[in-house]
């Protein structure tokens, strides 16, 4: 049978493809930052991702990150950070102290990042996760998620760092669930370092094609997230792959694809979001998923 690779012609490629950064997130295994995830960088090196993606969130000791951060450099990994926000600091609270609050927070996320030197973020930072109004999103609550964003991207800005905000599926939030409603809501905010990501577990819940969604959010994408359908091993699921990386390729994404899996091996964690069943073993996840999305990555379209 021919595989993935076999199926290219190489006659008519360029000799080099654009082979867009492949990174793990380090929340299969824990929402904090702590010194037992070093050797988990290095096993992860070692099946060849280019990156990690750290919790900014329950670690507040700031020298956690720099270790962590200088491990990574040591190995020759980049890193990216993926924050959620609680509803005390809710950017779409109607109370102005909250949001201020959520200010605060997004400000904290930025040192942190650059503590662990990341200079992307990614995460719904438009709204608290798992809170809802019962009620459809109104314009107010967009103005008001827009103003809070705007004034963490002039302290990211100054630290060179951008926002990439997630949407997420029904269940999870109510404000952005599609990338026409993440575009409309980051061009609303209006900057440079208030940017979009994609995720193809929240695109299978929510969109009607893949392809469609990536084009969508295309003019103000920064960063990817590749997870199954049940959060386990890439390509043992639903989502249609080759059709997400494919449209990825034609829009000339060249940023992150950081595979995003969880687990129940941080179980406080797992509760918050609903994770009640192991879906693999996490190193399954990581050295299938790698062995999986490299071929199909490659097959895609990407170019140099």
């Amino acid at each position: 049978m021919l595989t993935a690779l076999a199926l290219i012609d190489h006659s008519l490629a360029p000799p080099f493809f654009l082979m867009p950064k492949l990174g793990y997130n380090l929340l299969a295994w824990s929402s904090l930052v702590t010194d037992d995830l070093l050797p988990i960088l290095d096993r992860l090196h070692k099946i060849g991702y280019e990156g990690i993606e750290f919790a900014a969130m329950g670690t507040a000791d700031p020298a956690a990150y720099r270790r962590l951060g200088a491990h990574a450099r040591g190995l020759g990994l980049q890193t990216t950070a993926a924050i959620g926000l609680g509803p005390h600091e809710n950017p779409v609270s109607p109370d102005a102290a909250v949001r201020r609050l959520a200010v605060d927070r997004l400000k904290w996320t930025v040192d942190r990042a650059v503590d662990g030197g990341a200079t992307v973020i990614c995460g719904p930072s438009h709204s608290a996760f798992a809170t809802f109004t019962r009620d459809v999103p109104r314009a107010d609550e967009y103005q008001r998620s827009a103003e809070v964003l705007r004034e963490a991207g002039d302290y990211a800005k100054q630290a060179g760092v951008t926002f990439a905000v997630e949407a997420l599926n029904r269940f999870e939030c109510y404000l952005c669930n599609t990338m026409a409603q993440l575009r409309s809501l980051v061009e609303l905010t209006g900057h440079p370092n208030i940017r979009a990501m994609f995720d193809t577990h929240h695109a299978n819940i929510e969109e009607k094609s893949q392809g469609a969604a990536v084009r969508e959010i295309a003019p103000v994408l920064v960063h990817v997230h590749l997870s199954e359908n049940d959060r386990g091993t890439p390509g043992a699921g639903q989502v249609r792959w080759d059709e997400a990386l494919t449209a990825l390729a034609g829009v000339g994404y060249d940023g992150w694809m950081m595979v995003e899996a969880f687990t129940r091996a941080d179980p406080g964690f797992a509760n918050a979001i609903n994770v009640w069943r192991e879906f693999s073993p996490a190193w399954e996840i990581a050295e299938k998923g790698h062995a999986f999305l490299r071929p199909r990555i490659a097959a895609a379209g990407f170019r140099r």
